[in-house]
């Protein structure tokens, strides 16, 4: 009876091994998809883009300009929703004199195409790298929010932006999630591990993080050992109280956010 009830759990906790790695994006995306028809609607005037990739994946972004330009934010959206409703930072940064740029990821929005880490990388790249055709490196400023946090690193890590911002980032992405599925072989299981403490070291610019230090999703200790990782080189900005989805509702926030943009340190 005790081996019958060994080989239950044992079986059980193989099916679970290959249900996460064969269904991991159920856990980990929650994609909103558009039609193509589809018609965004913002209260700044906007471009809506498309980029046609090698692999016949397509990119679909949106694009605010402000006259004299203090530069370019490119941000990297979180794992959930499309640019739909994301567009709607565009108002904090083009209220300060700053360009706006987001685009979907793979299987959100209008954008289509099989998703991958590397995937997600390589066309974070490619868009940077048609950006940095209409603005100096200095003057691109990439923010990365919660899962996008990690990619914004990786592409911080392969060129010279002016400043990366990085909006309640995790340690890495599988430290984050070993702290809910411990018990997994996550090593061998993940297809996800976006090793944001490896990206920081070849990161060149100001590296600025901001998080809540409430943050049940992705703990602010998280940021605490990437600052004490480099500590010349990020600067941590606690917003006392905040959880992961409110930091809009704290002025210390923004505070911290428009003091970030308008004084950047030189690089380490």
């Amino acid at each position: 009876m005790v081996g019958t009830s060994l080989l239950i759990i044992f079986t059980g906790y193989v099916f679970l091994c290959v249900f996460i790695y064969f269904f991991q994006h159920i856990f980990f995306f929650r994609p909103e998809r558009l039609t193509h028809t589809f018609q965004y609607k913002y209260p700044f005037p906007f471009e809506e883009l498309d980029f046609d990739m090698e692999d016949g994946g397509r990119i679909n972004a949106i694009y605010f300009k402000v006259p004299n330009a203090r530069g370019v934010v490119y941000y990297l959206k979180g794992n959930s929703k499309s640019i739909k409703g994301w567009g709607k930072f565009a108002k904090d940064f083009v209220s300060n004199g700053y360009d706006f740029f987001m685009m979907d990821y793979r299987g959100f929005g209008k954008s289509r195409g099989k998703r991958s880490q590397q995937k997600v990388f390589n066309d974070a790249q490619y868009i940077y790298k048609w950006l940095s055709q209409f603005y100096p490196e200095d003057k691109i400023v990439l923010y990365g929010r919660s899962w996008g946090s990690g990619v914004a690193a990786r592409i911080a890590s392969w060129n010279k932006p002016g400043l990366l911002i990085l909006d309640s980032p995790y340690f890495s992405f599988q430290y984050n999630i070993n702290r809910y599925l411990f018990f997994l072989p996550l090593r061998w299981i993940l297809r996800y591990d976006i090793r944001t403490d490896q990206y920081l070291k070849t990161t060149g610019c100001p590296i600025h993080i901001i998080h809540g230090t409430k943050d049940r999703l992705i703990s602010f200790s998280q940021s605490e050992k990437l600052k004490s990782l480099y500590p010349d080189k990020v600067t941590l900005h606690a917003i006392e109280g905040a959880r992961h989805n409110n930091l809009p509702d704290f002025a210390e926030f923004f505070e911290t956010l428009y003091q970030v943009l308008y004084v950047k340190p030189k690089a380490q």
